[in-house]
């Protein structure tokens, strides 16, 4: 949960260098790289994270200690500045740095989607790999076990999508969702980036649990209908699980409609539990 300060000082360090990074093009997808690289720092280094938040220093000392520890690491002069930049405002919670830090970098990413033409593409393929996983418990498990080190978990991830043939977009945020677990579970940050992506495109996200796949004409359908009933585009996550059985859950915000067989078989479970 992040604070009133805090949601004040990300929005204002995202507009700041949005221009500039947007105007990097394809090249944006390098400085969203560097600033995953300084989130992973960060999180392996709390004293470090909570000297940049800490609210008693002063912001040129907490930006000189950004300059020290990116000293040598080849970061793009872009990656310095926006980290100084993040460093030296105000934060409800040490942690809160470096969620700013990966919102900027996700939105590198994007922007660099973007300029590839690839932003749909992305939504769709961050949505099948957090649908695969979903029904592979084990493969879950083990993207999201924060016992095994970062490079175990990446070279994981490598074995069991590199031959898909995913853009390169999507593989730089899913492969950060593996290295950088973040407290996180692994489908948790694959379905924040999703929404992110979704607001990226200028729409709402609706979320479609389906037992099996839907079709390209059932999700145009339901992009209608709901783009219709919220006033604005949506763009449709479709996650397949076959436990639902069949029928649809669709969520949509707060607002969530559940028709799967599942439920129905839930419900009425439960209504003749209470006649028993």
């Amino acid at each position: 949960m992040r604070g009133e300060i805090s949601v004040e000082s990300d929005h204002a360090a995202r507009s700041k260098f949005a221009d500039q990074i947007q105007a990097r093009k394809g090249d944006a997808l390098t400085i969203g790289r560097q600033l995953f690289d300084v989130c992973q720092v960060l999180d392996s280094n709390p004293d470090l994270e909570s000297d940049l938040s800490d609210p008693s220093r002063v912001a040129a000392d907490k930006q000189q200690l950004v300059k020290d520890f990116l000293a040598g690491s080849g970061a793009d002069p872009l990656v310095v500045q926006i980290v100084q930049d993040v460093a030296g405002r105000q934060w409800s919670h040490s942690r809160n740095v470096t969620d700013a830090v990966e919102d900027i970098a996700i939105d590198s990413a994007l922007d660099a989607a973007d300029a590839q033409g690839t932003t749909q593409v992305v939504a769709q393929e961050l949505a099948w790999i957090r649908s695969a996983i979903l029904n592979l418990p084990q493969v879950r498990t083990n993207l999201s076990d924060s016992g095994a080190r970062s490079d175990e978990r990446v070279r994981f991830f490598h074995q069991l999508f590199d031959s898909v043939g995913f853009t390169e977009v999507t593989m730089v945020l899913a492969e950060h969702a593996t290295a950088d677990l973040r407290n996180r579970r692994y489908a948790e940050t694959l379905a924040f980036m999703i929404l992110k992506t979704g607001h990226h495109l200028g729409r709402r996200v609706v979320s479609v649990t389906a037992a099996v796949p839907l079709t390209d004409h059932q999700i145009q359908r339901i992009e209608a209908l709901y783009s219709k009933k919220m006033g604005s585009p949506v763009h449709v996550n479709v996650v397949v699980d076959p436990k639902v059985v069949g029928g649809l859950r669709i969520s949509a915000g707060k607002e969530v409609t559940n028709m799967t067989v599942a439920a129905q078989l839930s419900h009425l479970g439960e209504h003749f539990g209470k006649q028993a």
